[in-house]
């Protein structure tokens, strides 16, 4: 007995150990992106180890941060995972800055654009006519608009992270620019349930006969999902039943967009057809949008009890089933063509030639050969989590689907407003790491506490306007085009970098190993 005693006094005391080294750790290297690498609290994606470029999606300029994911909003819901797990106020207060910076770049109507630059307006106009007017592949950054956008979960997500500060300490001073957010995502809303993708609505950049689509009504990167998600989130946490009309309004719309073959495209247009964007994204229907959303209407089902999400699954699947590609033409897990044309039910390739946004085109053809390199021409889907679901949920009576419904009443009756309720994070990083792992995590830090990665996304830098006219295939596969496309790519050397998504994900891991210490306590 004796001896075993001493053993588990050694393991107690080796574990101990490493829980005062993980928060060392995390505690050392937040304060080298708080007090060295952020920019007013706010955050962009890569940074040389100087600081002398820096990137988000893009290259920005020192004046700015960077809002998408793993940016500034990423950052602050991370300050806020750590401050609850340690109690330690240093990262309190690193939320405290990362969301000034945020209602600082709130637009008067209430929401964001991807970026924002301190240095105001004309400097990130001078930043569009340049950086992002070169990017060959990133049309959306191509032109300044003024306004704010829904793409990649950044509206939303700024409201989220508002929304987890307000109620981390129920802080009054969070509520204003929390209210006008709130405010912004129900009145850009139409009445039929969707959202656009930027808003206000704006309809001036035509690209290359391509009319502005960011008036649409959007699935992409899940801008009508994530407000309706948001939206319920707030319902939970504020108990205002003004949200409940559209909630429902944006889960029906899934109902009313579908094509009656069963499939979505990305974009609706005003006229109610399946329209493109980008002019690599054309008017077709998507595989992949379609399986995410018939999902959500297995989601919206649990969430509602209401059968017309079921039974609209089946067409979904049927339709899956039948454009999948033949034995010859799959890739690896990749079973789907990316566009299938909405007349013939065909699969549409894209393909581009050229070599700079100037003199470069995109263009279509059925020829599954030298894809793009930088938006992949085939696509892996859940069919099967699809299938199963499906099948799990048509099986179960009402009151079991509806169980943990978050529109049910009776499940935040006299709570408050219990933050802990409805998981107000983005991003579900639950995987538990060993030891060895953590111990590893530890160890690569370097002497400035920084985490260094190779093969970060930089670019080429802004050196004026592309003369090259060739419209031959030397960049048809590649990432980025000549010297004058500003577009990311990953570095090929060996060079190194800071990288905030590395931070957010060892950070992620050691909060984990954190959590399963005090609950095996």
């Amino acid at each position: 007995m004796i001896f075993f005693l001493k053993i588990n006094t050694q393991v107690n005391a080796q574990q101990t150990n490493l829980i005062q080294k993980v928060q060392e750790t995390m505690l050392n290297s937040t304060k080298f992106m708080v007090e060295k690498a952020s920019l007013n609290g706010g955050y962009v994606w890569y940074y040389k180890p100087d600081l002398s470029r820096r990137w988000g999606e893009m290259e920005a300029y020192n004046s700015m941060i960077w809002l998408q994911h793993p940016g500034t909003i990423s950052m602050g819901h991370l300050f806020l995972d750590a401050y609850k797990v340690t109690g330690n106020e240093y990262y309190y207060q690193a939320a405290q800055k990362a969301a000034n910076a945020v209602i600082w770049g709130q637009s008067s109507e209430g929401g964001w654009n991807y970026m924002i630059d301190f240095a105001g307006d004309k400097s990130l106009k001078q930043w569009y006519n340049t950086i992002g007017k070169n990017a060959w592949r990133l049309e959306e950054f191509q032109h300044y608009y003024g306004n704010s956008t829904f793409d990649d979960d950044i509206t939303s997500d700024a409201a989220r992270f508002l929304l987890r500060m307000y109620l981390e300490k129920m802080d009054p001073t969070y509520k204003p620019a929390l209210d006008k957010a709130i405010n912004f995502i129900l009145k850009s809303q139409y009445p039929i349930g969707g959202w656009p993708q930027r808003y206000p609505l704006k309809y001036d950049f035509n690209k290359q006969g391509h009319p502005d689509y960011t008036s649409y009504y959007t699935f992409n990167d899940d801008v009508i999902w994530e407000n309706v998600h948001f939206l319920i989130q707030s319902y939970l946490t504020l108990g205002e039943e003004r949200f409940l009309d559209p909630i429902y309004r944006g889960m029906n719309f899934y109902l009313t967009s579908q094509a009656d073959c069963g499939a979505w495209g990305q974009q609706v247009n005003m006229q109610f057809q399946t329209a493109g964007a980008r002019t690599y994204e054309p008017a077709a229907f998507l595989p992949s949008t379609t399986c995410e959303n018939a999902l959500l209407l297995l989601k919206f089902y649990e969430f509602t009890g209401d059968k017309r999400f079921l039974v609209q699954v089946p067409k979904a699947i049927k339709w899956l089933e039948d454009c999948k590609l033949p034995d010859n033409q799959i890739d690896g897990h990749r079973t789907h063509p990316t566009f299938i044309d909405i007349v013939t039910n065909k699969a549409i390739y894209v393909h581009r030639k050229g070599s700079n946004v100037q003199f470069g085109s995109y263009y279509l053809d059925d020829n599954d050969q030298n894809l793009l390199g930088h938006y992949s021409g085939k696509h892996g889907i859940e069919l099967e989590k699809l299938k199963a679901e499906y099948l799990r949920l048509s099986s179960l009576p009402i009151e079991e689907v509806t169980k943990d419904s978050p529109l049910k009443a009776a499940h935040f009756q006299g709570t408050g407003t219990p933050q802990n309720f409805y998981d107000l994070n983005r991003d579900n990083f639950s995987s538990s790491s060993t030891d060895a792992e953590i111990k590893q995590i530890i160890q690569s830090v370097d002497s400035q506490n920084r985490w260094l990665t190779k093969h970060a996304y930089i670019s080429h830098p802004y050196i004026g306007d592309g003369q090259n006219q060739e419209q031959g295939p030397k960049y048809a596969s590649t990432v980025v085009g000549d010297d004058t496309d500003t577009s990311p790519y990953p570095d090929p050397s060996d060079n190194l970098y800071i990288s905030t998504g590395e931070y957010i994900r060892n950070i992620h891991k050691l909060i984990n190993f954190l959590k399963s210490n005090q609950s095996n306590k």
